[in-house]
C-alpha cells in the first residue's frame, strides 16, 4: 500500500493543483457570466459546449494517448485547460464561452483518463479500493479549495481567471517531471449503447438521468447561489456541502448496495433526492445555514448514484467485458450532461432559481420509480453473473477507466454466480 501511494505522489500532487483550479473555475465563469448579465438560459447553453466536448473527449482521448502516450497527452490537455480559462478572461462573450468552455470540457475529461490509466497501472486487487479512495478524496478536497478562492478575488475582472490559469499549468509539473514509470498506452474500449440497454434498461436510464442532474448542478448550481442573495463566500460553502454529503454518503450507500438489490438503493436515493431538493426550493431565500444542511442531503445522492448503475450494469457483465460496458455508460452519462443545462435554464429564467431543485426533484422522481417497475418486472439474480464491487465517484464524473477499476471483482467478495450460457441482463 506504501510503495503503490509513493509510486503515485507526484500524480497525486498534479490531481489536486488540477482540482483546486477546477473548482475555482466551475464556480468563477458562472458567477461572471451573471455578473454580465446574461439570462439562465444562455449560461446553460455555455454549460452545454463544456458537456459536449466532455463527451466527445471519452471517444477521442483514448486514440492520441495510444499514439503519443500519457505524459505527452496529459500535458497537452492541461495547457488546454489553462488556456479555455485564460480566454474566457480575454474575450467575454457568450458564443466564444461557449467553444472555450467545450476545449475545458474536452481536457478535464481526457485528463480523469490519464489519470485513472496511471493508477490502473499502480494498484492491486488487494490495494484498489484503498488507492481509488485516495484519489476521490483528493478530487474533491482539491475542488472545494478552489471554490473558497474566489472570495479572494473579483471575478467581474481577470484576476481570478489569471490565477485559475497559472494553477492549472503548475499542476502539469510534478506529472512531467516525474521519474516514476509510465503506464502501458490503453486498449480501445468498444462500446455499444443498444446492446447495453438490453441487457441493463435501469442502468442505462439511471446513467441517463444521473447525468441530467449532475450537468444541471454542476453547470447551474453557481446561478442559483448568484440569484438566491449569496455571498461570493456563502455561495462557494453551499456548493461545497453539496460535495461533503456527497463525500458522507459514499460507503453508507455503497455498503447498502453490496448487500442488497442495487435497485431498492436505487429507489430510496430516488426518494431521498426528491424530498431533498423540494425542501431545497422551499427554503431558498432563507438562512444560509438551513441551506448548506439541505445542500448536503442533496448532495448525498446527486452524485454517487451514477456508480450505483455503472455498479449494476457491471454485475452482469462477463470479466472482459467491463470496460466496453463502463465506456458505454460514459457516453449515456455524457448525454445526460449535455440535456440536463438545456432543460432547465430556460425553466429558471422563468420561474427564478428555485426553480432549479423542482425541475432536480422531478428527475430523482423518475429515477427512483423506474427502478421501482424494473424491480416488478425481474427478479434480482435473472442474467447475473458476479456481484462485483461498488464504488462512488467523484463530483465530476470520471472516466471510463475508473468505473471498470473501481467495479472489478475483488478476491475477498463472495461471487453470486448463475449460468451465464446465454445472459440476461436485466
Amino acid at each position: 500500500m506504501l510503495a503503490s501511494l509513493i509510486s503515485i505522489l507526484s500524480l497525486m500532487l498534479s490531481t489536486l493543483l488540477m482540482m483546486v483550479a477546477f473548482g475555482l473555475q466551475s464556480y468563477v465563469v458562472p458567477v461572471r457570466a451573471v455578473a454580465e448579465g446574461w439570462s439562465t438560459q444562455t449560461i446553460s447553453m455555455i454549460a452545454t459546449g463544456y458537456t459536449i466536448g466532455f463527451t466527445l473527449s471519452c471517444i477521442v482521448t483514448p486514440k492520441f494517448v495510444l499514439l503519443v502516450g500519457h505524459v505527452r497527452v496529459f500535458v497537452a490537455l492541461i495547457t488546454l485547460l489553462a488556456i479555455g480559462i485564460l480566454l474566457c478572461a480575454l474575450v467575454v462573450d457568450w458564443r466564444a464561452w461557449m467553444a472555450f468552455r467545450a476545449m475545458s470540457g474536452f481536457a478535464i475529461s481526457g485528463s480523469y483518463l490519464i489519470i485513472e490509466s496511471w493508477l490502473n497501472e499502480r494498484v492491486t486487487n488487494e490495494n484498489r479500493g484503498s488507492i481509488f479512495s485516495v484519489y476521490l478524496i483528493t478530487t474533491m478536497v482539491g475542488t472545494i479549495g478552489g471554490q473558497y478562492l474566489v472570495p479572494l478575488g473579483d471575478p467581474s475582472n481577470t484576476s481570478l481567471f489569471i490565477l485559475c490559469g497559472i494553477i492549472f499549468s503548475v499542476a502539469l509539473l510534478p506529472t512531467a517531471l516525474t521519474s516514476s514509470p509510465l503506464p502501458a498506452p490503453p486498449t480501445q474500449a468498444r462500446f455499444d449503447v443498444a446492446k447495453l440497454y438490453r441487457r441493463s434498461p435501469v442502468a442505462v436510464i439511471g446513467a441517463f438521468l444521473a447525468g441530467a442532474m449532475s450537468g444541471a448542478w454542476l453547470n447551474l448550481g453557481g446561478v442559483f447561489t448568484q440569484r438566491s442573495g449569496l455571498s461570493t463566500a456563502e455561495g462557494a460553502t453551499l456548493l461545497a456541502c453539496v460535495l461533503l454529503g456527497s463525500a458522507l454518503s459514499q460507503i453508507p450507500i455503497g455498503r447498502a448496495s453490496d448487500r442488497m438489490d442495487r435497485r431498492l438503493v436505487m429507489v430510496a436515493c430516488g426518494i431521498v433526492g426528491t424530498v431533498s431538493c423540494l425542501a431545497m426550493a422551499a427554503v431558498a431565500g432563507g438562512p444560509p445555514v438551513l441551506l448548506y444542511v439541505v445542500a448536503a442531503f442533496v448532495g448525498s445522492v446527486i452524485f454517487p448514484i451514477y456508480a450505483l448503475n455503472v455498479a449494476h450494469a457491471n454485475d452482469r457483465a462477463q470479466p472482459d467485458e467491463y470496460v466496453e460496458v463502463s465506456s458505454g455508460m460514459m457516453i449515456v452519462y455524457g448525454v445526460g450532461t449535455i440535456s440536463g443545462p438545456i432543460m432547465v435554464g430556460p425553466i429558471m429564467d422563468r420561474f427564478g432559481p428555485g426553480a432549479l431543485f423542482v425541475v432536480l426533484a422531478a428527475y430523482f422522481v423518475l429515477y427512483g420509480a423506474y427502478a421501482a417497475w424494473r424491480i416488478s418486472r425481474r427478479e434480482e439474480n435473472d442474467g447475473l453473473v458476479v456481484k462485483t464491487d461498488y464504488q462512488a465517484m467523484a463530483a465530476q464524473p470520471l472516466g471510463a477507466d475508473a468505473a471498470a477499476a473501481a467495479l472489478q471483482p475483488d478476491a475477498a467478495v463472495e461471487a453470486r454466480i448463475e449460468d451465464t450460457t446465454t445472459p440476461e441482463w436485466r
